[in-house]
């Protein structure tokens, strides 16, 4: 077995790399042997060197976790006082139930319901303790709990992300001085984030068909989304009044709503509609005249359901595709539509509404209505 030269605790043996640390001498009395050896299971270096520092860390904090049960620690008191340190701080259901009064107001309901998902997790693993009690011990512990339900790491750094903010905003509403636990929490490298496939322009040009076919609210919804690159959010919860079929250049007012608020503040904007589009959007104002929606069965007043109409057009995706390509795929395809006719950047970042790359993107008012049809243009599949 060969050690490797950069690393510590890599070993490569057959061109398979192992993990071979010793047993530090005050932990020995758990163990069984004063090593530990196991196999990483790759035979590429890289790989092996990002699952190395993550046993690491867990190791590490394991045995500290194993130290500190050994260890004799006296009762705290205030200097000078015989009483104990009077910790008044809120619980973090408190913070959760301050965040939500100052912050959800306005909120749709997918932001209250990932808050109150995120401190139940906190509260089932660590308990509802108030927030100067939780250490950076128990942010690891936390941080391991995540990872052991399946979670992939982008879905642990957002459950992270929120409790972070929650904590803070109590932090600095009680003026404490105290620092968040979860601030600093190593996060494991990991390849496990999942990428949604772009659907290929043949594929687009098959689905469009298939919506013409099956022609009803739900294929109307698909078949502007194809075209318009919208997220399938900001689509479910269109009016009608945001088409502007009859305009000099037909196209969509992409503007918040209170049952349907935008990601970002580039959200805002207008979007060209191409032919296959329009016949879109004609068939939607066409339809069930006396709703203000485009899509009523799943928009109202009340809020926008974007998880079930999502649900239910990826399983009509799914029986009628061959590969597992999702309705948000669309909307990488989209750009990808316009990159293949070189179409620059920031008109493209303009169209999608994605984040600004640079400060002076967001100077001006950016390009017009008709410089972005020209663009739009060159995208349009035959009807």
């Amino acid at each position: 077995m060969v050690m490797h030269k950069n690393v510590p605790y890599i070993r490569c043996r057959d061109g398979i790399y192992y993990f071979v640390r010793r047993v530090p001498d005050d932990v020995k009395s758990y163990y069984s042997s004063d090593r530990i050896s196991m196999s990483l299971r790759t035979k590429s270096n890289g790989v092996a060197i990002r699952a190395t520092k993550s046993i690491c860390q867990r190791l590490d904090d394991y045995w500290l976790g194993l130290r500190l049960q050994k260890m004799d620690i006296p009762a705290i008191h205030l200097v000078g006082s015989d009483k104990d340190i009077d910790d008044s701080s809120p619980k973090i259901n408190d913070a959760l139930d301050l965040y939500l009064r100052l912050k959800g107001k306005g909120k749709d309901k997918t932001f209250i319901r990932t808050a109150n998902r995120n401190i139940e997790y906190i509260v089932k693993v660590l308990g509802n303790k108030s927030i100067k009690s939780y250490t950076s011990l128990d942010a690891s512990k936390f941080r391991d709990w995540l990872i052991e339900q399946g979670m992939s790491l982008s879905t642990v750094k957002r459950v992270f992300s929120s409790v972070k903010a929650i904590i803070n905003l109590t932090i600095q509403e009680y003026g404490l001085d105290i620092n968040n636990p979860f601030s600093k929490t190593y996060m494991p490298e990991r390849d496990d984030k999942q990428y949604r496939e772009s659907i290929p322009t043949e594929t687009v040009k098959h689905i469009q068909s298939l919506c013409r076919e099956y022609d009803d609210d739900l294929r109307w919804l698909v078949a502007l989304l194809s075209d318009t690159g919208m997220r399938l959010g900001e689509g479910v919860g269109l009016l009608k009044s945001d088409i502007y079929l009859n305009s000099e250049i037909p196209h969509i007012r992409l503007i918040p709503h209170p049952w349907r608020r935008l990601k970002t503040k580039g959200s805002k904007r207008h979007i060209p509609l191409t032919k296959q589009a329009q016949w879109a959007c004609m068939r939607i104002l066409e339809y069930n005249k006396d709703s203000l929606f485009v899509l009523p069965r799943y928009a109202s007043h009340k809020g926008c359901n974007a998880n079930s109409a999502s649900a239910a057009l990826n399983k009509w995706m799914k029986e009628k595709l061959s590969e597992s390509y999702v309705i948000h795929g669309f909307r990488h395809s989209f750009r990808d539509r316009l990159r293949a006719v070189e179409c620059p950047s920031e008109i493209i970042d303009q169209l999608g509404g994605w984040s600004l790359k640079s400060v002076g993107q967001g100077y001006g008012r950016g390009y017009s209505l008709h410089h972005l049809a020209i663009w739009i243009s060159k995208i349009s599949l035959p009807v």
